[in-house]
C-alpha cells in the first residue's frame, strides 16, 4: 500500500457471530504479501488478536489469541493499520492475513492494544455483537 495513493474510504461494519476462548503461542500463521484484502457483504472471517509486529511477507505469527468470527455487513477494504475496534473498545490495528483455511476463510491478524493479546471470551465479547474496521495509518 502506498500511503501517496491511499485515499478515503468507508469503515467495514461487521458482526461478531462466534465467540472464541483460546490462545496459542506455537500458532505458525504466515503473513500473506498484501496490505489489503476487499471484503464482501455475508463473508465471515476469524479475527485474531497478536502481540508480534513484522509485517514482511511470511512473518511467523505464534502467540495468538482468538477473538472470534464475524460477518461482513457491506463490502469493503482491509487495510494494514486499521482499527479494529468492538463496541466502544479498540481491539488493535489490522497486521495482516494468513491464508491458511482459504477458501473458506481469512484470518485478520490484528496487533493488540497493549499488551499480550485477549481472546474474545477474556474481552468478554458476546454474538450479535457489532465491529468496525476504521482506516488507519500503516505500520512503518
Amino acid at each position: 500500500m502506498n500511503p501517496a495513493e491511499d485515499g478515503a474510504k468507508r469503515a467495514v461494519r461487521a458482526t461478531l457471530v462466534k465467540v472464541l476462548t483460546h490462545r496459542r503461542t506455537d500458532r505458525g500463521m504466515r503473513l500473506e504479501p498484501f496490505a489489503s484484502r476487499c471484503v464482501r457483504a455475508g463473508e465471515v472471517h476469524e479475527l485474531v488478536a497478536t502481540d508480534h509486529a513484522e509485517t514482511a511477507t511470511g512473518a511467523r505469527i505464534d502467540r495468538v489469541a482468538f477473538l472470534g468470527f464475524a460477518e461482513i455487513g457491506a463490502a469493503g477494504v482491509l487495510d494494514r493499520g486499521d482499527e479494529l475496534w468492538i463496541g466502544d473498545r479498540r481491539i488493535g490495528v489490522l497486521l495482516g492475513f494468513d491464508g491458511c483455511h482459504l477458501p473458506n476463510h481469512y484470518n485478520v491478524l490484528v496487533r493488540a492494544d497493549p499488551g499480550p493479546p485477549r481472546s474474545g471470551g477474556e474481552l468478554g465479547l458476546a454474538p450479535e455483537e457489532p465491529l468496525v474496521f476504521r482506516q488507519g495509518r500503516p505500520p512503518r
